[in-house]
């Protein structure tokens, strides 16, 4: 008989536990489909506005207090590490009761994630990582980024476009056709990248090639200018970059006059500090899925519901199509005739679903296990299955890396 209460006991314990358990689950999914009046919103950022990467999320920040106003309090949290700096950060902002925190670089995505089991109430949205889908899947840890590759070939082909032009003033011959790459680490968003940037270049002129330096380091002014130093030594004519500061284009700028070597910018236009040798630059537009995600919560949406973009299940990416992908000012007074309507041709060809920039006679080779091999010649498609770039293979016998 004492068996068979304790029995019972246990059995309307588990039973209320269980009510209790999907109460909370009712309630924390009532508190995430109801609109609000006002959200608070939370930005995690490596850097300041003084560097391009940061500035590009923060114009995403000003846009986003624009467009909804009083709609939205942010709070900010700057210059923030990796490690104990990142968690600090953001348990500040679950402490400052912010409905959606969006976490900027790549190196926060473990802790984000874990902060999102932690707090189901809080929408956590991190970008350039590929974690969302992985195990554990949480439905309030979301993913983004824009689909880069896109801008990056329309840079190369200008980039192209000049190249061919010096071939046929007589400036260099086709053998000198070479272009460099100021990279920051050996990773798929950089290899793919400059590979999208090489393909354009050959698009134009398929005699080309291009010499990758890595500086391992994504901000360091000195060395990235010193790196481009060694690759204009090396004999390259047009110089472009995955890394964050005008260091490459000086190094440019400052061959002028003695020789002339063109520079292909990211995140920023840089043709104020290199007005004679700055071509172009684009980059992510991160506002369309800033902005949606707080529309999505303050009218009670799912965000991947609302935001327009190509969603993966809890990541979305987009390209020009929906705005979240801009070339940057064009310096028509060294770009090479027909620059500005080629830039529009291909963008409106992207806007249509072009999407076969990763595809030709290249074999592409894995830097981190040579036996596995990726042929071109069938095609790779970027961004099929995620927002952040997949594509982490080096040409063969066109790109050399040093």
């Amino acid at each position: 008989m004492k068996d068979m209460k304790k029995l019972y006991l246990i059995t309307v314990v588990t039973s209320l536990l269980m009510v209790a358990v999907f109460a909370g689950a009712r309630y924390i999914s009532s508190i995430n489909s109801k609109s609000k009046d006002m959200i608070r919103v939370g930005f995690v950022y490596d850097s300041d506005e003084s560097t391009p990467y940061t500035a590009n999320f923060i114009k995403a920040q000003k846009e986003l207090e624009r467009k909804l106003g009083d709609k939205v309090e942010i709070y900010v949290q700057n210059n923030v590490q990796y490690a104990d700096g990142c968690e600090n950060s953001i348990e500040t902002l679950v402490g400052l009761g912010c409905d959606v925190i969006f976490t900027t670089s790549g190196g926060y995505g473990e802790t984000a994630k874990r902060f999102a089991g932690e707090h189901p109430e809080i929408q956590f949205c991190q970008a350039t990582c590929s974690n969302a889908n992985e195990d554990p899947v949480y439905d309030n840890y979301h993913t983004f980024m824009g689909e880069i590759y896109q801008g990056r070939y329309i840079s190369g082909v200008v980039a192209g476009m000049k190249l061919n032009e010096m071939i046929e003033n007589g400036e260099i011959t086709k053998d000198e056709a070479k272009v460099g790459y100021v990279a920051a680490y050996s990773c798929d968003e950089v290899i793919s990248g400059y590979t999208a940037f090489f393909l354009g270049v050959r698009e134009i002129v398929p005699e080309a090639v291009m010499e990758v330096r890595y500086t391992e380091t994504w901000s360091n002014y000195a060395v990235e200018k010193k790196t481009a130093e060694e690759l204009i030594k090396d004999g390259c004519v047009i110089i472009s970059q995955h890394s964050d500061t005008t260091g490459p284009a000086v190094a440019c700028e400052e061959m002028y006059p003695k020789k002339r070597v063109y520079h292909v910018g990211y995140n920023q236009s840089m043709i104020d500090v290199a007005p004679t040798s700055s071509m172009i630059s684009s980059r992510i537009n991160w506002s369309p899925y800033v902005i949606g995600v707080c529309e999505a919560l303050l009218d009670g949406k799912d965000i991947e519901d609302r935001v327009e973009g190509n969603v993966h299940g809890n990541d979305i990416g987009a390209g020009f199509e929906k705005g979240w992908i801009e070339m940057l000012e064009l310096n028509e007074l060294i770009a090479a005739d027909g620059s500005e309507e080629k830039i529009e041709q291909l963008e409106k060809e992207f806007k249509k679903g072009k999407n076969d920039v990763f595809k030709g006679d290249y074999i592409g080779v894995d830097p981190d296990d040579p036996a596995n091999t990726c042929d071109l010649s069938k095609g790779y498609i970027e961004n099929e299955y995620s927002s952040a770039p997949t594509f982490g293979y080096v040409l063969k016998d066109v790109i050399i890396i040093k």
